[in-house]
């Protein structure tokens, strides 16, 4: 809250949306840890690392690769067009039904997503909480409440410093929590290595293409994942738009890539670590989702209040730093792309970003509400599941606008837009029968992209041309 008072005094449009052009790189690439990590991968990943081992790697390899093309192509198109939100591309290339499309696909993406994350770390609070009768509306509410207090009047401004105190919190739950196990196994330095060099968990690389965690699949999905959840995501490159020039916000995205890399093989090496101690305690972990595997070991095991109290702080790190950027772009967003907020007067754009931003928090809980009933077991799968069919044709647009110099028909996009994922579902709910037992794994998003691309270029053939004399 000290830290929203101190960069909230100037409450501004352009302070709120892009905190003024004027924010340190080395923040924001620190700070973006946060938003990337969120608390699905502090719970998921290690929880994963029983069934799929390290083979999540293989997929951060591509996101870094992802990241430099985003470096290189995107940020300088962004920079160029002096854009505040990314999507005002789409308007120039396509026009008005190929812009609103491309919003509105980003608002259901980004909506599901952060609710998504946000609701894990609701979840593990109200192990907690629920000890004392409070439901899990109450939690939810109350952790929306706060991210929406201190993001009220800076904004993005605010975002850019609490994002990397938040990430500070979550690495230091993390390296304190490795270490407090070693401990507990009496392990050293040389017998983390050997005992993560050993474990039955710890292969990366997997080559069976027909496999989802085929290194072909993973390395190349990655690349997709990260050029469409981050270098298309309004939330993830409005950080990178606060850069005061092109040459830092490169030099941002470059480190980030880097350093995240790190942080999450940190977070694979916590799963093998916590898999040995169930093994080494003969705890019984059959019956558990692998998403409850580190809250009740972390919550409820030998491993002590220290460890507790790492992983309570780590999960609300993660959880803010990925939700506070996320309500602020979808803010942001719904402010530029649907309201066109910037042709009203000055008066009435700073109460209508004041409204949009309580309805997008309001949204936010709407969401959790719903997947708290649906319960579904492996949350990170279901990210980026969803990602999938809503980040496909965002990718397929940009694709189609940035590499090719064909008009197509903008009233047929929004059709186009739907189409393909519908297409996806159906072919990902029969790829086994259709192609001799293939699985799709999180390249489906290179499908869903590839259909909308396709979609575009038949368009293409049926633009309305005047008549001639």
């Amino acid at each position: 809250m000290s830290v929203s008072w101190l960069t909230g005094r100037i409450n501004t449009n352009d302070s709120f949306f892009l905190a003024n052009r004027k924010s340190p790189w080395y923040l924001i690439a620190f700070g973006m840890i946060g938003s990337s990590i969120s608390g699905v991968t502090f719970i998921s990943v290690p929880g994963a690392v029983g069934a799929d081992s390290f083979c999540y790697f293989q997929l951060v390899l591509g996101l870094m690769v992802g990241y430099w093309i985003i470096g290189w192509v995107l940020l300088p198109l962004y920079y160029r067009l002096q854009l505040t939100s990314i999507y005002t591309y789409l308007k120039e290339r396509f026009g008005f039904f190929g812009y609103k499309t491309g919003a509105s696909f980003f608002l259901l993406s980004r909506i599901i997503g952060a609710a998504f994350r946000l609701y894990v770390a609701v979840e593990v609070l109200q192990l907690e909480f629920g000890q004392f009768g409070i439901p899990f509306l109450g939690t939810a509410c109350g952790m929306v409440a706060l991210i929406w207090l201190y993001t009220r009047k800076g904004g993005m401004k605010t975002i850019i410093w609490t994002d990397a105190l938040q990430t500070t919190f979550l690495v230091a739950a993390l390296i304190g929590t490795i270490y407090l196990i070693c401990q507990s196994l009496h392990f050293d330095v040389s017998g983390l290595v050997t005992s993560v060099q050993n474990s039955p968990h710890s292969q990366i690389f997997f080559w069976d293409l027909k496999s989802p965690q085929s290194f072909l699949k993973q390395f190349t999905s990655g690349i997709f994942i990260a050029i469409a959840m981050t270098g298309l995501d309004q939330d993830m490159m409005q950080k990178n738009l606060t850069c005061k020039s092109i040459g830092e916000a490169q030099k941002n995205i470059f480190t980030f890539s880097i350093i995240q890399s790190i942080v999450v093989f940190m977070f694979l090496i916590l799963g093998s670590l916590l898999y040995t101690y169930v093994a080494a305690n003969h705890i019984g972990v059959n019956p558990l989702k692998p998403d409850d595997l580190y809250p009740i070991l972390a919550l409820h095991a030998a491993f002590g209040t220290p460890v507790a109290f790492l992983f309570v702080m780590g999960i609300i790190a993660a959880s803010f730093a990925s939700a506070d950027s996320a309500l602020t772009a979808l803010t942001t967003s719904f402010c530029v792309d649907i309201l066109n907020i910037s042709a009203k007067p000055q008066p009435t754009q700073l109460k209508l970003r004041k409204y949009i931003h309580i309805l997008m928090a309001v949204s936010l809980i709407v969401v959790m509400v719903i997947y708290k009933i649906i319960d579904n077991p492996s949350i990170i799968k279901a990210v980026y599941k969803v990602a999938g069919y809503t980040y496909g044709p965002l990718l397929g647009l940009y694709a189609f606008g940035m590499l090719t110099k064909i008009s197509t028909n903008d009233k047929w996009i929004p059709a186009i837009c739907i189409g393909s994922p519908i297409v996806c579902i159906i072919i990902n709910n029969y790829s086994e029968q259709l192609f001799s037992g293939y699985k799709f794994g999180f390249e489906m998003l290179i499908i869903n992209a590839l259909l909308t691309f396709i979609g575009l270029l038949v368009a293409s053939k049926f633009i309305s041309k005047p008549l001639r004399g």
